[in-house]
């Protein structure tokens, strides 16, 4: 490869990490701003698993701080769970070479799920639930006021549809919400930012990735199956993913079947419309589209699928 190839990949590089770091200096800001999740005063715990994702929040977060109108602090937090091989050595490494206050907690989890979950199962929940009692164990302790994770808006979506297909329930990890024990605020500040970039960011920075082999093993989670079937449909359709998170910004109560997130039993006459009324699925911003002399017969949800592609 000539000198001048060389120069120019690199120059390419550069130009496409500062536009990736100005989109996700944007959506980080828009969504602390949008669910005020960081005060001034604040002092945030970053938990850093090691994976594109964290390293990206915690990179990203020391740039904010530098130029924020309000002052907070980081300290950067890892859970060492004693897998096998686990590089000890990279995080503090890294840590220090930025400068970044920091703590390695040391707790073998992985032993306890390794005893308790039977060969070929799913490890995630109990490794969740132990992570998660070290974590908030960890933050009582610092005197932290927010514990940031480095959920990303793929994540949201996937739980949302995890929890649809097999939990009944229309919920998902949220941007801002109390902690399970009711003692800390847990924040997710790349709530915005999509996979796909966070990874040509990370690989653009050459983050030192740690894999995690404890739930990296288990190819048939449904995570995965999840995962796999929204970015079939992104190649199919582009756009639905990001049409799915904006669904989850837009709920309409009173067009959903929760009696108890809405009075359905005083709808009557008297209450009049509610929110436009039966219109959900009219499909009256698409009828321009078609030929008005074409005799054409077009069933409700082919319509709706017209609406998506659109």
């Amino acid at each position: 490869m000539s000198t001048e190839t060389i120069t120019a990949n690199a120059n390419a590089n550069k130009q496409k990490l500062a536009k990736l770091e100005k989109r996700f200096r944007h959506h980080m800001g828009k969504a602390i701003n949008d669910y005020n999740m960081i005060e001034d005063g604040d002092k945030v715990m970053v938990c850093l698993s090691g994976g594109a994702d964290s390293y990206t929040m915690l990179d990203i977060l020391l740039k904010l701080r530098r130029s924020a109108p309000i002052h907070f602090d980081i300290i950067a937090i890892n859970l060492d769970q004693k897998q096998p091989g686990f590089p000890d050595q990279i995080l503090p490494q890294y840590l220090q070479q930025l400068g970044v206050d920091y703590q390695i907690i040391e707790e073998d989890t992985y032993s306890i799920v390794k005893d308790k979950i039977p060969e070929g199962k799913t490890t995630c929940s109990l490794c969740s639930r132990l992570r998660r009692g070290i974590l908030y164990s960890t933050a009582k302790r610092l005197h932290v006021t927010k514990i940031a994770l480095g959920h990303h808006r793929d994540d949201m979506i996937e739980t949302l549809l995890l929890n649809m297909f097999f939990n009944g329930k229309a919920k998902t990890m949220p941007a801002k919400l109390v902690s399970d024990n009711g003692e800390h605020v847990v924040i997710r500040p790349l709530a915005y930012c999509k996979e796909k970039e966070i990874k040509q960011y990370s690989a653009l920075k050459e983050f030192p990735i740690i894999p995690c082999n404890l739930c990296g093993s288990q190819p048939n989670l449904q995570r995965q199956n999840v995962k796999q079937m929204l970015n079939d449909w992104e190649k199919q359709y582009p756009g639905r993913a990001e049409s799915i998170f904006t669904a989850m910004q837009n709920v309409v109560p009173s067009h959903l079947c929760d009696h108890n997130l809405f009075n359905f039993k005083e709808v009557d006459l008297h209450t009049g419309v509610v929110n436009g009324g039966d219109t959900a699925f009219d499909v009256e911003p698409i009828a321009t589209t078609f030929n008005s002399t074409a005799k054409l017969k077009v069933e409700a949800m082919d319509l709706v699928d017209i609406v998506e592609l659109n």
